[in-house]
């Protein structure tokens, strides 16, 4: 079968102050090297616009309504010191969840392996009642949180490599034995959680990297720390938030991967859905902030997914 990919021009609509690391150039670097003919055999959709009551999976309706006021009808507006939202921002939202979501109803239902949403803003640091870190919506918890009330999901896992800690994912999880969250970080570093002893309902697995750990240190927590717990968890799908800001020439962290270390670990990731869940994999682009390091790290990702 096939993997899905769910994008939309909306998501250049999405504006920043100048500058800022999270920015539109970045969809179009995702874009530009996804139009490569080595990706001609992805199906390609549109995301569609996600409902308002998809994002109550994940947050409470005054968390809606605090990012609904905040977007502004001309120029950017602030949420907090990192978080901007300009006229834009909503819709771009909405179509980040919509991207998610169908993507879990085309994986569950068979219709594609696997799926990429190359989405933005990104959604792990949104906590179930604030909006931080570049982030309003979770876009992956609302994913889980659908997979398991419109498909009976009993189990999913979210696996989160991105260089800064999914607080907001930890956030909302941190009770709930269905949902494992796997993490691996580099720590300190924003948002400042992410220890090992912080464990949830026995379902949290944080395995946080330090500054200037590399491809080997990484392949070791991921190796020790996360595919044991995962084997043993058994999910019925497997969610990943795949940011890339590990990569080596990523300005905001340092953590010193390449783009072949997202590969072995999406191959690694497959293998555990492969022998859980029939490969049920549905990933949703997070962090990566240099534009030459994203993009070639997405394409070792989407190729990995590929080849399931």
């Amino acid at each position: 079968m096939a993997t899905l990919l769910l994008h939309h021009p909306c998501f250049l609509d999405h504006h920043t102050p100048l500058g800022h690391p999270e920015r539109p150039d970045r969809m179009r670097a995702v874009d530009r090297i996804l139009e490569h003919e080595r990706f001609q055999t992805l199906e390609r959709e549109a995301a569609p616009m996600g409902a308002v009551e998809a994002v109550a999976l994940a947050h409470p309706e005054r968390h809606v309504e605090n990012v609904r006021k905040h977007v502004p009808e001309q120029g950017l507006a602030r949420i907090d010191s990192d978080t901007t939202v300009s006229p834009g921002s909503w819709d771009a939202a909405l179509r980040a969840i919509g991207a998610g979501c169908q993507a879990v109803d085309e994986v569950m239902e068979g219709k594609v392996q696997n799926a990429f949403c190359a989405i933005r803003p990104p959604g792990h640091h949104a906590e179930y009642d604030k909006a931080m870190g570049f982030c309003l919506f979770n876009n992956i918890a609302v994913a889980a949180r659908h997979a398991q009330k419109k498909h009976g999901a009993e189990r999913v896992a979210i696996v989160d490599f991105d260089v800064h800690h999914g607080n907001g994912t930890q956030n909302i999880f941190w009770d709930d034995p269905s949902v494992m969250y796997c993490s691996t970080h580099q720590m300190p570093l924003f948002p400042g959680t992410g220890a090992a002893n912080e464990t949830g309902a026995g379902t949290i697995v944080n395995a946080p990297l330090t500054a200037g750990d590399g491809s080997e240190q990484f392949q070791e927590a991921v190796e020790v720390m996360l595919l044991p717990r995962l084997t043993a968890f058994k999910p019925d799908l497997l969610l990943i938030s795949a940011g890339f800001d590990a990569h080596r020439r990523d300005p905001l962290a340092n953590i010193n991967l390449v783009e072949e270390d997202f590969a072995w670990i999406t191959a690694k990731l497959m293998d555990i859905a492969d022998a859980s869940c029939n490969g049920r994999v549905v990933s949703m682009l997070e962090g990566g902030y240099d534009l030459e390091g994203l993009a070639r790290s997405v394409a070792a990702h989407v190729m990995t997914l590929m080849d399931s």
